[in-house]
């Protein structure tokens, strides 16, 4: 009897204080903390994290939400000491997220996520077959999770985007997707990342944000459709003032699609505080924006990005830039130093660090007038780099791949201010004559001419002009344009 009393009082004691099961409770801590985050308030949200830890330990979300954290600095300013410290992270968080009931959404979501963003993180520090294998997972892992819980939309807000690039790998590397089982269509992808978007689903409504990222990113690398990019943002009033995420958004948007006063203004209007995580592509970006404007300070900005970045991604671009800067200021001595630093910095994982190694290695300095009409072209400053070009004629430059690139450039003005009838002209002279050259003028040339074909509807001229640009061969930015090309063919088709 005393036994049986004695098995009763410890009952009595154990069973209040045992602990609950782990589970997935994004409650309005986790939310703020998710929410400060995607803004790169780091260290509020990280706050809130721990404090989600203490008084609800058996909580499991926070440790999914403190990956997007990790995510953000790695991928970014690709510290190789803090990929070190971090990188066993990844397994940690993945045993304790898989501690959770298994028929919650948020189960395989939460793992496939992680894996997703660990991914991408590798590509940054060289290991790509790693990376490789953590998408294929993290996709397997997020089909399986659709199959079972269909109405779940934040598995469509990372299978979109993964399908939608699936869709536009170059046929001479589908092989690698097949075998993988890595299969999509930017029709598919975008259609499942819309869903998101358009829902009022309460789940979808705390990843929206998260949402329009990918979905601007898609639309204008993929589609290649700028106006509904700039009509989306100004639609959903993103806030770059109080979200640094939005704003590196929307700079880096902004550099691509020559729009350079637009980029430097976004970042320059950002709301200072020290709550918001420093990441170096800010310097990079406002640099290279600054540059083509013409602006006296983008030196400093370059030289803060390439002195203080611990990377290697763009490090070239921006040496070269940085040479390019002192070379048009006439100070030769600092333009070769710049260059000579080319070769020992970065790596050519980018076409334009590739560019900028081989540029760096011929020894040949750009010819000044055409460097400042491609800048000025670049930053969108079409007026004044059409002005230039046209104070000179083809008969003014001597070499053969400077008159080639003074038809182009002008084309490419003349295009981006709707003359579509000039610019064809000129492309159509810059194929005809940089076909077998290792410039990627013609290669351009030729993207470029099927955009304003397939933008009027006339789908045979730009198929064809799309299968000029991927049938060129050994020129620079040869992947970019490729997958430009490819993206260009399955819009084409309706896929």
């Amino acid at each position: 009897m005393r036994f049986i009393l004695l098995f009763a009082l410890i009952c009595s004691i154990v069973v209040p204080v045992s602990a609950q099961q782990p589970r997935y409770d994004f409650n309005g801590r986790c939310q703020q903390a998710y929410h400060a985050i995607m803004q790169l308030r780091l260290q509020t949200g990280i706050g809130l994290l721990e404090a989600e830890k203490r008084e609800n330990p058996d909580n499991l979300l926070p440790y999914f939400i403190e990956n997007y954290a990790d995510f953000f600095t790695l991928f970014f300013n690709e510290d190789a000491n803090a990929y070190a410290r971090q990188r066993k992270q990844r397994a940690v968080r993945l045993d304790r997220l898989a501690e959770g009931p298994e028929d919650s959404p948020f189960y395989l979501y939460t793992q496939a996520v992680v894996k997703f963003q660990w991914a991408l993180i590798k590509v940054k520090f060289g290991e790509k077959w790693d990376a490789v294998w953590e998408v294929r997972k993290s996709y397997i892992t997020l089909k399986d999770n659709e199959r079972k819980y269909p109405g779940f939309l934040p598995n469509k807000m990372i299978l979109g985007p993964m399908q939608t690039v699936f869709g536009t790998i170059p046929e001479g590397y589908k092989w690698i997707t097949n075998i993988l089982g890595l299969r999509g269509s930017i029709k598919q992808g975008m259609g499942n990342l819309s869903q998101v978007i358009d829902s009022h689903d309460p789940v979808a409504d705390i990843f929206r944000e998260e949402s329009y990222y990918y979905y601007c990113y898609l639309k204008l690398f993929i589609e290649n459709k700028p106006e509904q990019l700039w009509d989306f943002v100004e639609k959903k009033q993103l806030d770059t003032k109080n979200n640094y995420l939005f704003a590196l958004m929307v700079a880096n948007l902004s550099l691509n699609n020559q729009k350079a006063d637009q980029g430097i203004r976004v970042l320059e209007e950002r709301r200072p505080s020290p709550e918001y995580a420093h990441l170096w592509y800010s310097e990079y970006a406002m640099g290279l924006m600054k540059f083509e404007r013409g602006d006296a300070d983008a030196i400093a900005h370059l030289e803060k990005f390439v002195n203080g970045f611990k990377g290697k991604f763009y490090m070239k671009e921006a040496l070269q830039r940085l040479s390019w800067a002192y070379y048009l200021k006439g100070d030769i001595s600092k333009a070769q130093y710049y260059r000579n630093l080319v070769p020992q910095r970065g790596n050519m994982e980018t076409d334009a660090d590739k560019q900028a190694q081989k540029e760096a290695k011929s020894g040949k300095w750009p010819n000044a007038v055409l460097l400042k009409a491609r800048l000025l072209s670049d930053g969108g400053f079409y007026t004044e780099a059409r002005d230039l070009l046209l104070s000179k004629k083809t008969t003014d430059f001597s070499l053969v791949e400077q008159k080639l690139e003074y038809a182009y450039r002008l084309a490419r003005i003349y295009d981006e201010m709707g003359n579509d009838s000039a610019a064809l002209r000129l492309y159509d002279a810059t194929i005809k004559i940089g076909t077998n050259r290792p410039e990627y003028f013609a290669a351009r040339a030729a993207l470029q001419a099927g955009y304003i074909y397939e933008k009027a509807g006339d789908k045979q001229r730009a198929r064809t002009y799309f299968q000029t640009c991927l049938d060129m061969e050994g020129h620079d930015y040869k992947n970019s344009l490729d997958q430009r090309a490819k993206s260009g063919m399955l819009r084409l088709d309706g896929k």
